[in-house]
């Protein structure tokens, strides 16, 4: 259900807009100066706001410039009771959506607001569409990333709660990101809540919103990420960290398909996919008691595991090509090559971090190397110990001697015997070319046994 702002300083006009809009549906909050409205904007974002230019302190056409710097798609509709052509004209190029004059009609705020509307849907899928453009996917060829895409296709139609399994790193959001663009909902959104980042004591809040007045410092009304997701998908990144009482709830919204915000008692309906991540192993936390057995049950509808990187070694040269194709898209850098011995470092390396770590890897390379192909010299030192060693049998003769002396005879030998193969036997010549005088080098290859 949209929110709407309605801001103007006479509670005649804001009790009849609160009126009007409601009674199409939507739920409406008041405010009566700029400054009020700015500080509602730092807390919650609504769908649409009606703003009145004459205000006091503060005027309408600062607020709505204010408000386009940081919310440039969010609509205004400017209303006023003494408007002129110079004001609307002024109004539109400040970014405003619609010059309303007073007295309002009811059916021209009613159509101005769902023109407003529509076209804040069209702008945000608009943008969506791009988003996806430059959306990865999860990069490889190896037979457990193909079994990965797969059961993504597969799941991604259906509205099936999803659990995604892996390591950190190894690419979880990517994974979700991609289910929601392949579903029915890639035109709703996409809300991501990363449960280890947020502190317990904030976690429902985050999750389902506040009322005014719910705790201290809670000034407003805000949307929790259940809210913001309604019609598509929420992903809850690091389940595993969750607090049990924000568990509980949780469960219940996935059951009931509704919930409260804190503080409040109105039941709010919701429609909204679940995809949830984790590194954990969520039945240790189980039989610990950290998570609920009846809300892993819930999650793991479909379980998607994603292997680590050290386990598919196949697809690093896919993914260290489309890290160097990004990077010289936006670094500014040039487009940068590995030697071939350093992807065979690459290769052989246990990536902890899994392909963050890949990722941030190439960036660092393609900084700090001078030429445009990246050697094992570029490499920090951890990797080199994984460079391939020359096997003892590989090694020329004089690398393996007994002595400095036998060392010494056998490199010269093999040199001479090249070089006289090289001058066709012409002594002359190849003493001239190796800087030796002749009678020297006719007693050498003599001592070292070998002829013209």
């Amino acid at each position: 259900m949209p929110e709407i702002l309605v801001v103007d300083d006479e509670k005649s006009i804001l009790e009849s807009l609160r009126d009007i809009l409601e009674d199409e549906g939507y739920q409406v909050r008041c405010a009566e100066t700029g400054e009020e409205t700015l500080r509602i904007l730092e807390e919650n974002s609504p769908d649409l706001i009606l703003l009145d230019i004459w205000l006091p302190g503060m005027d309408g056409l600062e607020v709505l410039s204010r408000i386009k710097k940081v919310y440039p798609h969010l609509p205004v509709i400017i209303i006023s009771g003494h408007g002129t052509i110079e004001m609307a004209v002024k109004a539109v190029k400040l970014g405003a959506f619609d010059f309303l004059e007073k007295p309002l009609s009811y059916d021209r705020v009613v159509v101005s607001v769902e023109n407003a509307l529509r076209f804040k849907a069209l702008e945000e899928e608009n943008i969506r569409l791009r988003a996806r453009l430059k959306e990865p996917g999860l990069t490889g060829e190896s037979p457990a990333i193909r079994e990965v895409r797969t059961l993504i296709a597969r799941v991604a139609p259906t509205d099936a709660t999803v659990l995604i399994q892996g390591e950190s790193g190894v690419g979880k959001e990517v994974a979700a990101r991609m289910i929601h663009r392949l579903s029915h909902r890639d035109r709703g959104p996409f809300v991501e809540v990363n449960c280890a980042a947020i502190p317990e004591t904030l976690i429902e809040s985050e999750l389902f919103g506040h009322e005014k007045g719910a705790f201290t410092g809670a000034t407003q009304a805000r949307k929790g990420k259940f809210d913001q997701a309604h019609g598509g998908t929420l992903f809850l990144d690091e389940v595993g960290d969750m607090s049990l009482s924000a568990q509980a709830k949780v469960l219940r919204v996935l059951q009931e398909k509704r919930f409260q915000r804190v503080g409040g008692d109105r039941l709010i309906e919701v429609d909204v996919r679940i995809i949830a991540a984790t590194n954990k192993d969520l039945k240790k936390e189980i039989e610990a008691g950290r998570f609920r057995e009846d809300l892993y049950f819930r999650l793991n509808v479909v379980p998607i595991t994603i292997p680590p990187l050290r386990e598919r070694p196949e697809d690093i040269p896919l993914l260290v090509e489309e890290f160097l194709d990004n990077l010289s898209r936006h670094s500014g850098l040039g487009r940068k090559t590995l030697a071939p011995e350093v992807l065979e470092v690459l290769k052989r390396y246990p990536w902890p971090g899994n392909v963050r770590e890949l990722k941030n890897l190439i960036e660092r390379l393609v900084i700090i190397s001078l030429g445009e192909e990246i050697t094992l010299n570029d490499l920090p030192r951890e990797f080199l110990e994984y460079a391939e060693k020359v096997p003892e049998e590989e090694l020329p003769p004089w690398f393996v001697a007994d002595s400095f002396k036998e060392a010494r005879e056998l490199f010269e030998r093999e040199y001479l015997r090249r070089k006289l193969e090289e001058f066709g036997g012409n002594i002359s010549r190849m003493a001239e070319a190796i800087g030796l005088r002749r009678s020297y080098l006719h007693r050498k290859l003599k001592a070292l046994g070998l002829s013209r």
